[in-house]
């Protein structure tokens, strides 16, 4: 089973949800996906990883990327990144091993934030710009700022990548709710154990 691929990506957009008619991120248009693959050993010690960046123009090259991972994982993906992605995306995209942290967030308690609020109390850290800046680095489309845009974009996956981790290693996610109440919410991101017998085997 080990070592094991992941991936972890996040997307910006060329628009905002107020510049569309309705509440579909496929209209949103997509600037640039940064995805960060690694592989981890059987103690989930990431072994080497690499980030990489794609613009529009380099979409095509970016999906065999995406289909080599056990795990594709994200925030809030499943809502958002993946249906940002259809209209680019082949017919397969959304059926990869998709690990959405808010979902899996949800799945066991009853609150939930974003990903900056979880990152400030799970690794004292906070995200290094906003999503409005990114809409607007795009439109404003010089070298500056679209150096700026590709850095927030990674640092995002980054910051993502270690509240996994911190997870996969403590069992745990800490934030603080629209109450202002810090929650400590139990998960479990480990992978299922994969047990063969020579009986199953043998019948393929």
């Amino acid at each position: 089973m080990y070592p094991i691929t992941e991936v972890f990506f996040d997307v910006e957009t060329k628009k905002l949800f107020s510049d569309i008619p309705d509440f579909d991120p496929a209209k949103l248009g997509v600037s640039i996906v940064s995805v960060y693959k690694r592989t981890i050993d059987e103690n989930y010690n990431e072994i080497e990883g690499v980030m990489q960046s794609f613009w529009e123009s380099d979409f095509e090259t970016m999906w065999p990327v995406f289909s080599e991972a056990k795990r594709i994982i994200g925030f809030n993906t499943l809502r958002f990144d993946v249906l940002t992605l259809k209209p680019y995306a082949p017919a397969y995209f959304s059926k990869l091993p998709h690990f959405d942290i808010y979902a899996e967030i949800k799945k066991v308690s009853e609150h939930a934030a974003g990903l900056n609020a979880i990152a400030k109390e799970t690794l004292d850290r906070e995200k290094t710009d906003d999503g409005l800046n990114a809409v607007y680095y795009w439109e404003k489309h010089d070298d500056e700022s679209l150096a700026k845009l590709k850095k927030y974009c990674e640092a995002d996956v980054l910051i993502t990548r270690d509240v996994y981790d911190h997870v996969l290693k403590n069992k745990l996610i800490l934030f603080k709710d629209k109450w202002n109440t810090l929650r400590n919410v139990p998960l479990d991101f480990s992978y299922p154990e994969e047990k063969y017998s020579d009986t199953q085997t043998s019948l393929f």
